[in-house]
């Protein structure tokens, strides 16, 4: 057996039954129901009254068969729902894949991939063509991923990130961003439809804001990615600047955070984007900085899991319809369940967690519940990621799946770190990796949409969120617990 095909270890409730498994009774999104029984006051006596009971037999009642069987059931259930807790959510054995690839074959395509990548772009406005301005956001934030994993190219990375830092904001397009339950545009002016209007021309002083609260935790992300390669504290200082801006759009209908200045939306992916920002300045600002962020982590959270964007499934729809406060059941986009992984990852750094009084384990069950049905939700049988868009999916879409994979990468290495393995990861990391090398590159090493193949066209948004499943699988290799070079996608003995 391959030391990949090890069984993952347990929970260890052995320490923490009795209490956890009450708290999770409680606990957010986990909802055990216990059986209410009826115990005879005969069987449940204490020991010298239940000796008198025994003697006394005109005091006692039989025990009859059908006592029997029903606290036989009861134990069963009992013990069954203290079993499914000690367990691992997922219970999915590793699959090897039989490529052989080694850590270097995973640098070199990874960094091929980045070569490419930036063809696209200009170093005058501090973008990349083909693509939008919040996509842009993502693009640094891969590439100081990447950065991260391969200091070789740190040097490089810190001067296209100074060069965005400076020119971004000057070249800042104005953009209309037309979105509903099931769809997502963004238009650059003057390239609006008519009968639309976009919003005003942002300042250039006004850095990396604009008329869109996603946008703006886009950036504030990027620019801590950034501050995490860099160590500059102007880019925590900008992600802060963005973050202050962003409160200002709270208290929205239903609560939380508006999308947009104009106040039109209530949608998933800002909210996630806010938690996301205020956990990861909690982790970066200095000591007396940091109850301010905690307090927004744990106030928002409070909020979020009940506000009713998870649907019965578990997974994240795009919103919340204004009219009646409910989920609005539009599409589960992949990068709606990536976010929110994230941040819950980021939250339970330096034990902030995500609200006063919860603990470790509870807090690693539910990463791993919500990792576990975002993965059932968006892989097809073949175990490659799919948007609802695909195979057109205009400039925001081709984005999304990128987003998602960066994150998957990030909650497996907390789920390892908590639990020792964590195996739906690592196959889904392993799986797509080799998908878009293999069914979805074309010359040059450009990467597409449709990970299952076949390779259509390119642009810097497929390339990409191609290349955050790459990462991630270059982390695999370079950080999974095993060590390098034992994870998915290459034999061990």
């Amino acid at each position: 057996m391959s030391k990949d095909a090890q069984p993952r270890k347990m929970h260890g409730c052995s320490d923490e039954s009795n209490s956890v498994f009450a708290k999770l009774a409680v606990d957010d999104h986990v909802n055990l129901q216990y059986p209410q029984v009826l115990f005879r006051p005969s069987l449940l006596a204490g020991s010298s009254q239940g000796n008198s009971a025994v003697r006394d037999q005109s005091s006692t009642q039989k025990l009859t068969l059908f006592d029997v069987v029903g606290l036989t059931v009861v134990m069963l259930i009992s013990s069954t729902l203290l079993l499914l807790y000690c367990i691992p959510v997922s219970l999915s054995a590793p699959r090897a894949i039989a490529t052989n690839y080694t850590t270097a074959d995973w640098l070199s395509r990874t960094q091929s991939a980045v070569d490419t990548l930036q063809k696209w772009y200009n170093p005058t406005t501090g973008l990349w063509e083909t693509t939008n301005w919040w996509n842009a956001a993502n693009i640094l934030t891969t590439l100081g991923n990447y950065a991260l994993l391969n200091p070789s190219f740190a040097p490089e990375f810190e001067r296209i990130a100074q060069n965005t830092f400076i020119r971004a904001p000057i070249s800042k397009p104005r953009v209309l961003k037309v979105r509903t339950s099931t769809s997502l545009h963004t238009y650059t002016y003057p390239n609006i439809p008519d009968g639309l209007k976009a919003p005003p021309a942002s300042n250039a002083g006004d850095g990396f804001l604009n008329w869109y609260y996603d946008d703006e935790g886009w950036w504030a992300l990027a620019w801590l990615k950034a501050y995490d390669v860099t160590n500059n504290p102007a880019y925590r200082a900008e992600a802060a600047k963005i973050f202050f801006d962003m409160t200002k759009g709270y208290f929205a209908t239903c609560g939380g955070l508006w999308w947009d200045k104009r106040h039109t939306a209530n949608v998933a992916i800002a909210n996630e984007l806010f938690l996301a920002v205020a956990a990861g300045l909690a982790n970066r600002v200095p000591v007396i900085e940091k109850p301010y962020y905690v307090d927004w982590v744990w106030r928002h959270w409070a909020w979020f899991r009940t506000a009713g964007f998870f649907n019965l499934d578990f997974v994240i729809n795009d919103g919340l319809d204004l009219n009646t406060c409910q989920n609005n059941n539009g599409i589960v986009w992949s990068y709606n369940q990536g976010v929110i992984l994230g941040a819950l990852v980021e939250a339970n750094q330096t034990g902030m967690y995500l609200r006063p009084g919860s603990t470790p384990l509870i807090y690693s069950h539910l990463v791993d519940r919500t990792v576990l049905h975002a993965l059932r939700k968006l892989l097809d049988r073949d175990g490659i990621l799919h948007d609802v868009c695909e195979p057109e999916c205009g400039d925001d879409g081709p984005q999304f799946k990128g987003i998602f994979m960066r994150n998957v990468m990030q909650s497996r290495a907390f789920l390892e770190k908590s639990f020792g393995r964590f195996d739906d990861s690592r196959t889904a990391i392993g799986r797509n990796a080799d998908a878009i090398w293999n069914k979805d590159r074309g010359r040059d090493d450009k990467l597409g949409l449709v990970w299952s193949g076949p390779y259509r066209e390119a642009t810097a948004a497929t390339q990409s969120s191609a290349l955050d499943a790459l990462v991630a699988r270059l982390d695999l290799e370079i950080n999974g617990v095993l060590g390098a070079g034992t994870g998915e996608g290459k034999d061990t003995a």
